[in-house]
């Protein structure tokens, strides 16, 4: 029975973590938390509370692990939070569970291209954030260690989704001057990514993009979103927000992962919303079950 670590049993973690355990893979959790740790307590697997950016933390957990994912979230931290979870995370992982297959889930906010152009991971990461800079300085010390980065596109699933929150709230903006390509994948489809990466042969220094199949235009998300819901669209005027993920503009390809196996189980934004995520937004969307 294989064993790994999920060291960020958040969103994402949680989901991976679930997956694992399902496939027969002797799982642990970590969380920053005891509160977190403690709501996950009925789990069929042990969650404990280590921070990974202290040494000390992850020293006294270290343990004989087949694979370690690296999965913990800033919080929407700065460049400085990020350099505290990310970077000196990874450093002490690589150093508490050496021999271990590391995997990394890094973000496709390193392509800083703005132009609509595909982008693979041959393509150049040069982000303009420093956020985005410590992401790809974490998966350098990843890669060095013969490790595998997954850089993820904008994550949502149930519960969670970023433009429809926007959508919803009433603060969504549709600018034709400056309409965007944004790139999304649902979850559950990433928990299966990270299984299926972690399910082969020893394969180092690999990166991989996980993403759905079809980049959609943040204009035409809005207009679906509201014929869907039967909604107004957004208004039309100039986006002054700043963007979490940064102003590129671009359509991520995910030929590389499709190629060893994967297939999304939601390959489109509409594909996720329509049959996991708009029936946990419910209550916010109709006031009353859906």
């Amino acid at each position: 029975m294989p064993r790994i670590l999920i060291a960020g049993c958040g969103y994402i973690g949680q989901a991976a973590a679930d997956l694992f355990h399902a496939a027969g893979w002797a799982v642990q959790g970590w969380t920053r938390s005891a509160k977190s740790a403690a709501s996950l307590s009925a789990k069929p697997y042990p969650v404990r509370e280590v921070d990974v950016s202290q040494a000390g933390q992850v020293a006294e957990c270290a343990g004989m692990f087949d694979a370690v994912v690296h999965c913990a979230s800033s919080s929407g931290g700065d460049a400085k939070m990020y350099r505290k979870v990310y970077l000196d995370g990874i450093r002490n992982l690589l150093e508490a569970f050496r021999g271990s297959k590391l995997l990394f889930t890094s973000s496709t906010s390193v392509y800083a291209q703005r132009d609509g152009s595909w982008v693979t991971e041959e393509s150049e990461a040069k982000p303009m954030r420093e956020t985005s800079r410590v992401l790809l300085e974490t998966e350098r010390l990843v890669l060095a260690d013969s490790g595998v980065v997954a850089r993820l596109a904008g994550t949502y699933g149930p519960g969670r989704s970023a433009l429809l929150n926007k959508f919803l709230k009433g603060t969504a903006i549709i600018d034709p001057e400056n309409d965007r390509f944004v790139n999304q994948v649902h979850r559950d489809d990433i928990a299966s990514a990270l299984l299926l990466l972690l399910s082969r042969e020893a394969e180092g220094a690999q990166i991989y993009n996980v993403v759905d199949d079809q980049p959609i235009l943040q204009s035409e998300c809005y207009r679906w979103l509201a014929q869907r819901l039967n909604r107004p669209l957004p208004p039309i005027g100039r986006s002054t927000q700043e963007r979490k993920r940064g102003d590129s503009n671009k359509r991520v390809s995910n030929a590389k992962l499709r190629a060893l196996g994967w297939t999304p189980r939601y390959p489109s934004l509409a594909d996720g919303m329509e049959k996991s995520v708009l029936s946990s937004y419910a209550e916010l969307i109709f006031g009353a079950s859906y």
